[in-house]
């Protein structure tokens, strides 16, 4: 449920941050007959992506055996990637609001009220598409509340994004995209790592299966799990959001610690050549 919040929250925000730019500059422009267009494109991104995650639920339960472990494993994987090219592409390229005015006045000078329609839609869409991916492949790991904590973080994300652009809200957006996307990468190494477990268990990777350690004992004396067992309180909260497992193999611990280690010295090379440019996003201090 944590991961799938944080997930939708973060997707959300950015789409109603985009939205909320466009809608608000053609209001203050008093280009007033291209915001039906906008919303146009809002609800094409929304049912598309309605569409997209019907379709991939569809083709999930068609698989059964081994090749659900495999399909689960590659699903997690992809999922682990996107993520880590979504969390670069944000620290290089977030939308600004002079960029997002500039492609106004463009489609506005040209008469093309599609040109609008097609902002607010592919901006939306791109977001809805990530979200489905994301969350089935969180799904895998925890299938419990998912959907609870994917509409909650919708819920929040559209709640937050209107209230920093009625001016309601002041946050600092650089920050809470930089603490989402520490948090993101280790929800991406906890999916990594369970796709290795996926696919040792479909025996495509039949090495590194060496047990390394255990800590999920049966049950206490009492009968209940203990805490820190990965079904346990906090053990499947933490298997939730960043991908713990008691009981993990050679290759899964391999897997984290090196996905972690690079991503965290990329994003320090990274973070220190955006820091020597100027910040273009005029939310940012909203």
């Amino acid at each position: 449920m944590a991961a799938s919040f944080l997930i939708t929250i973060r997707e959300s925000l950015e789409a109603a941050l985009i939205v909320g730019i466009v809608i608000s500059y053609l209001r203050r422009t008093s280009q007033t007959t291209y915001i039906r267009v906008a919303w146009l494109g809002v609800i094409a991104g929304v049912a598309f992506s309605v569409f997209c995650a019907i379709l991939f639920q569809r083709l999930l339960g068609g698989f059964v055996g081994r090749t659900e472990a495999i399909f689960e494993g590659f699903a997690m994987l992809a999922g682990g990637l996107l993520i880590t090219t979504l969390i670069f592409w944000m620290m290089q390229r977030y939308q600004s609001s002079a960029k997002l005015k500039k492609q106004i006045d463009q489609h506005v000078t040209a008469a093309y009220p599609w040109g609008i329609f097609w902002l607010t839609g592919v901006a939306v869409m791109r977001e809805g598409i990530e979200t489905v991916i994301f969350l089935q492949s969180a799904r895998f790991t925890s299938p419990d509340h998912n959907l609870i904590g994917a509409l909650l973080g919708i819920a929040a994300g559209i709640a937050l994004g209107y209230a920093v652009y009625t001016g309601t809200l002041k946050m600092n957006l650089k920050r809470f995209f930089t603490v989402t996307a520490i948090l993101l990468m280790f929800i991406a190494a906890g999916l990594i790592a369970h796709g290795v477990h996926e696919l040792q268990e479909a025996h495509l990777l039949p090495w590194g299966t060496d047990e390394l350690w255990n800590i999920n004992p049966t049950q206490l004396a009492d009968g209940t799990l203990p805490f820190w067992h990965e079904n346990g309180t906090v053990g499947s909260f933490l298997k939730s959001l960043f991908g713990f497992n008691g009981n993990p193999s050679l290759l899964e611990v391999l897997a984290y610690g090196i996905y972690l280690s690079g991503i965290a010295v990329l994003w320090y090379l990274m973070r220190g050549s955006t820091q020597t440019k100027k910040p273009v996003d005029a939310a940012e201090s909203a």
